[in-house]
């Protein structure tokens, strides 16, 4: 009983932090040009429809998370999601940049140091760990999606007869 409650705080919990992070972005997508740019990782081409569609993928994860529609497939594409951003941001570790991350908005060349990197891999990690939870246990209670439908009640027990 208690795996579809943790499940419902997962599914919460990351769909919180996509609609935060996306929200964010999309108010500001002049920053977000700045935050993808920062990274020095993709040509100057393809920087602006990154920073274009990021938020928008962002917002669509935590909306089918908020509502429990496809919570698996929503899952996984968080992981890889997840995945990516983690590996982004070791990438600008390892080569010695100094940017923020731009994960919550702001981002570009700022005065971070390793401690920095680490906080936000670790918590990306966190985030991470919700998406394989709901991997494996995708349903939960107040879910709209038919495979993603968990009930709280405890089955009935049957009657005894003699």
């Amino acid at each position: 009983m208690w795996k579809p409650v943790v499940s419902l705080f997962a599914r919460l919990g990351l769909a919180a932090v996509w609609l935060t992070s996306g929200g964010v972005k999309l108010a500001d997508p002049t920053q977000t040009v700045v935050a993808v740019r920062a990274y020095l990782l993709l040509p100057e081409g393809l920087v602006r429809p990154v920073a274009a569609v990021m938020p928008m993928l962002e917002i669509a994860l935590g909306l089918l998370l908020l509502i429990g529609l496809a919570v698996r497939a929503t899952a996984v594409a968080s992981a890889a999601m997840l995945l990516v951003l983690i590996g982004v941001i070791a990438s600008v570790w390892a080569r010695g940049l100094s940017i923020d991350c731009g994960c919550f908005g702001g981002g570009g060349a700022a005065d971070v140091d390793d401690w920095d990197y680490v906080r936000e891999i670790a918590r990306d990690v966190g985030f991470l760990a919700l998406a394989a939870w709901l991997i494996v246990f995708p349903r939960g209670p107040l879910a709209l999606g038919p495979g993603s439908r968990a009930t709280l009640s405890v089955p009935a027990q049957q009657e005894v007869t003699q």
